[in-house]
């Protein structure tokens, strides 16, 4: 099986087993994507969603988060971790969104690639999830998958694993298909237990299978 055909089985899979999956992280409105996965940095989602309904709360909107002064979002961001840093990125971001783009995010890979605090992972999730283009999110669930299913090959920096799967995977499907990386990489190929092989639906294809 070459890695075009096992991807395409993977897709099909998973989208089998995961029909519904799709962004964990909680928003209603674009530029809230943008404040919560900065905030979900070394950061569980779960988490994230909890903090935000109190900042939100409080700055219903960008014009009143990028008025709002950065030790105030940092009081409230503080349980996320790091959070003198993506306080002081959150309050950059929404000044840019308020003063250059109208209160909006920008449909630009490369103009969300220079708001602060913004990298390739976030700008593919937003480009994915907000505006319906083709993206590939490369977190941590996505790397350690399809190293592990045989995808690509010992490769663990986020971007050149980027690379390699656009390679294989549809543009179509790459949003999806890292949505449900990320529900397969919680439920059965877990990270911090050994993985449920025996109850993965990818067990007859995966790489990894029978080497451990």
């Amino acid at each position: 099986m070459t890695k075009e055909e096992l991807a395409l089985e993977v897709i099909e899979r998973l989208k089998k087993e995961y029909p519904d999956a799709g962004c964990t992280l909680d928003y209603d409105q674009a530029w809230k994507l943008l404040v919560s996965v900065r905030l979900a940095a070394q950061c569980t989602d779960a988490r994230v969603n909890v903090v935000v309904e109190d900042l939100y709360a409080k700055y219903p909107d960008v014009d009143a988060l990028a008025a709002a002064e950065v030790e105030d979002i940092e009081r409230i961001v503080r349980p996320c971790g790091l959070g003198k840093n993506k306080a002081r990125d959150i309050s950059a971001c929404m000044k840019i969104l308020k003063e250059e783009y109208d209160g909006k995010i920008p449909k630009d890979f490369n103009s969300l690639l220079k708001l602060p605090g913004v990298g390739r992972k976030s700008a593919n999730l937003i480009m994915g999830d907000v505006f319906g283009e083709p993206a590939i999110v490369t977190d941590t669930h996505c790397i350690r998958l399809v190293n592990r299913m045989g995808l690509v090959g010992g490769i663990k920096e986020p971007k050149k694993v980027e690379m390699e799967l656009w390679k294989i995977i549809p543009p179509e499907e790459g949003s999806d298909f890292c949505h449900r990386l990320v529900y397969h990489g919680r439920d059965v190929c877990t990270a911090r237990t050994k993985p449920y092989c025996d109850r993965c639906c990818l067990r007859d294809i995966c790489a990894k299978v029978g080497v451990e």
